[in-house]
């Protein structure tokens, strides 16, 4: 019997190496550049309004902004390196957040608002999995359909008024005695989730699979990857991610309303790509969402203190988007 010739397979497996090293690289030019902007608005903001930008407490307000829709974006990374997409997560947290802060559910106190907001966050997140994979909707059919029902039960529960909520418990964890270190707990719960949320892609089989999922569907079945239980458990996690987000929203706010969540996919969707992670699926990272979640928000709040129009703030957003996907097609024409 004559032995297999593993010269022959030496220079695949060398350039499939040499591919993932280049992945990393590009990955981490693009991280930098990213903090390279980050670091540059922070001058802008300490220039323009030093006093009240720089403030412990702003920074501390601009990272608890961040956390709601940075919990998001890590779920919506998944799917969109899988090649799928949800134009549900906003309408999806404004679910999880009036359900959770009804009367009948506050009377089980903290738990209750939690594991309610959780629970419906993952549900709609089932719903949108199973539509997807073995309905074979397309994603952006079934999670536009999931956006309308979701903003119109919403409502349909609030009948339009604001829920307050009434658990100190809940509410405490918004107020700095709840800090640690200085830090507060909804930056803590961000962190959490981001650092699992990177291990999860870039360690794990499931964040592999979801990889190849995005870059090639039908090879991914042929090496013997079940594809619609991958795409109905990443539409999970999204659910899960948007129900965390309610949480934390309920207790930055102190109320559940059905116009919560308003244009988070959107944001979500706009940093995840700013941040490198493909939208047409095959690559993605957590890092570089969380970078331009944390790119967004400050925009935001230094557009607010200098008392900026929010119309000259989506124009930049718009912009920003545009050449993030301007110079990921020209990375991707260079063969890079």
């Amino acid at each position: 019997m004559t032995p297999p010739d593993l010269t022959k397979a030496a220079p695949a497996q060398v350039a499939a190496k040499e591919t993932a090293s280049k992945g990393s690289s590009r990955l981490d030019v693009r991280n930098l550049s990213l903090l390279g902007v980050l670091a540059v608005l922070i001058a802008v903001g300490g220039i323009t309004k030093p006093e009240q930008f720089l403030d412990t407490g702003n920074l501390q307000l601009v990272l608890t902004q961040a956390s709601v829709i940075g919990v998001v974006t890590v779920g919506m990374t998944f799917v969109i390196t899988s090649g799928g997409i949800d134009l549900s997560v906003g309408a999806i947290v404004a679910l999880a957040s009036v359900w959770a802060t009804t009367v009948a559910t506050q009377e089980y106190g903290f738990a209750g608002i939690l594991f309610t907001a959780v629970l419906v966050g993952t549900a709609c997140g089932l719903v949108n999995g199973v539509l997807i994979a073995y309905g074979r909707l397309v994603p952006f059919i079934a999670t536009l359909a999931m956006l309308a029902a979701a903003r119109g039960l919403a409502l349909q529960i609030t009948e339009g008024r604001t829920q307050m909520v009434t658990v100190n418990s809940v509410l405490d964890l918004g107020l700095p005695d709840a800090y640690v270190l200085g830090i507060p707990p909804l930056v803590l719960v961000f962190a959490a989730v981001t650092v699992v949320g990177r291990l999860l892609l870039n360690r794990t089989t499931f964040g592999r699979r979801t990889v190849a999922v995005g870059g090639n569907a039908e090879a991914a079945r042929l090496a013997g990857i079940d594809v619609r239980r991958q795409r109905l458990y990443l539409y999970l996690l999204s659910g899960l991610c948007c129900g965390i987000a309610a949480f934390l929203l309920i207790v930055l706010s102190g109320s559940g309303q059905n116009t919560n969540g308003n244009l988070y996919e959107l944001d979500a969707i706009a940093a995840a790509i700013i941040g490198g992670t493909l939208l047409t699926g095959g690559r993605g990272t957590i890092v570089g969402s969380v970078l331009g979640v944390l790119v967004f928000t400050t925009i935001t709040n230094i557009f607010a203190l200098n008392n900026l129009q929010s119309d000259v703030q989506q124009i930049a957003k718009g912009a920003i988007i545009v050449a993030a996907v301007l110079v990921q097609r020209r990375t991707a024409h260079d063969g890079t």
